[in-house]
């Protein structure tokens, strides 16, 4: 433990134990490894929302029957160009990669794709896809929702009514890392509240609204009282978060619904018949291959343009432009090289977790 409160795990140590969990929970080893890998490819990004923290919820879901072990994508229309796919309530880091494949495969070969997911289960980090199709060369724009997942105020109201509806573009560059543009359109992700009620990073003020409409950084408006337990349940809150960008981000969290959940047949965020209880991601997806574009130095025009921006003159004395992606990379390197800050509260329930499996934490964590 390096400073109080604060536990520091090199990441393929926590990997490799989270993968165990997932095993002793049930799954294949294949499928508790990509788990692994792609929880804690989320917080070498920095996106801890996305990361480890997640483990938890994830145990419950696969016990309550919410998410599936083992599931593959179900084709339910299908034409060159795209296809209407069904995850089957699988895991998302297991469904997620095979839609992707499904898209890049398609728009390889005719230029361009569109994917229209649902029903999968929590699709984690969205960059980590807009990656992998940029990997192979595409361009990728995604648009998410969360059937049954209303979090998210709309502008001008204090009632939830989105869940936090993330969008990512991912633009492949020659030789380099991609371009990843990758956020949800509430002010701060659900997962970003989560570790701020676990000890972490706090979310600026404002990113919550209570129902007389006032505004918070407090997360037990979103969970209820949180004291004295690490069980957080957004269903007991009375508040809600708030869209980023007033009516620009209520008006893309908007379109997400209607692309990832009408579109795709998914179910939007609300309204639900019956009680709340499982979860389900739908997001659409559109792949373009540049070389069919008959834009033969698009990398080149890419990176000069990208060159272009990152010189315009810093605000700050000392200060840099970025591009979307560069602090999600410098995050990487710095984390490979001195391992994963978990708030404590996070890597006990993670511990607990395990114990509950069977499992014994690492040693010398």
């Amino acid at each position: 433990m390096e400073k109080k409160g604060i536990v520091t795990i090199p990441a393929g140590e926590l990997e490799g134990f989270v993968a165990k969990i997932f095993v002793a929970a049930g799954c294949d080893a294949e499928e508790a490894n990509r788990i692994g890998h792609y929880l804690v490819s989320a917080n070498l990004a920095g996106h801890d929302s996305h990361g480890v923290i997640r483990v938890g919820r994830y145990v419950e879901w696969l016990r309550l029957g919410y998410v599936r072990k083992g599931q593959q994508l179900s084709i339910v229309h299908e034409t060159p160009t795209h296809a209407l796919v069904d995850g089957n309530f699988g895991f998302g880091q297991t469904i997620g990669p095979q839609a992707v494949d499904l898209g890049i495969a398609k728009a390889k070969q005719h230029g361009l794709s569109a994917i229209a997911l649902r029903n999968s289960g929590h699709l984690g980090r969205i960059g980590d896809w807009g990656e992998r199709a940029a990997a192979q060369g595409c361009i990728s724009l995604h648009f998410v929702n969360v059937f049954g997942g209303e979090l998210v105020a709309p502008f001008g109201g204090v009632d939830r009514r989105f869940s936090t509806n993330p969008v990512c573009i991912a633009v492949p560059m020659a030789g380099k890392r991609p371009i990843v543009l990758d956020f949800a359109t509430s002010l701060v992700a659900e997962g970003k509240v989560l570790v701020a009620a676990d000890g972490g990073k706090p979310v600026p003020e404002g990113a919550l609204i209570g129902p007389d409409g006032k505004l918070s950084s407090d997360p037990s408006l979103l969970y209820g009282p949180i004291a004295g337990t690490r069980a957080r349940d957004a269903s007991k809150g009375v508040g809600a978060l708030r869209t980023f960008g007033e009516h620009k981000g209520s008006g893309i969290a908007l379109m997400c619904e209607i692309l990832a959940g009408c579109l795709t047949g998914g179910g939007t965020s609300g309204p639900l018949p019956g009680p709340r209880g499982r979860i389900a991601n739908g997001m659409f997806s559109i792949y373009l291959d540049p070389g069919s574009f008959g834009t033969r130095d698009f990398a080149q025009s890419v990176q000069e343009y990208v060159n272009y921006v990152k010189a315009s003159r810093p605000a700050v004395p000392g200060g840099e432009v970025l591009v979307p992606g560069e602090p999600e990379e410098r995050t990487r390197t710095e984390r490979l090289k001195n391992g994963i800050p978990l708030p404590e509260e996070t890597w006990l329930a993670i511990v607990e977790t395990a114990k509950g499996l069977g499992l014994a934490p690492p040693a010398q964590a």
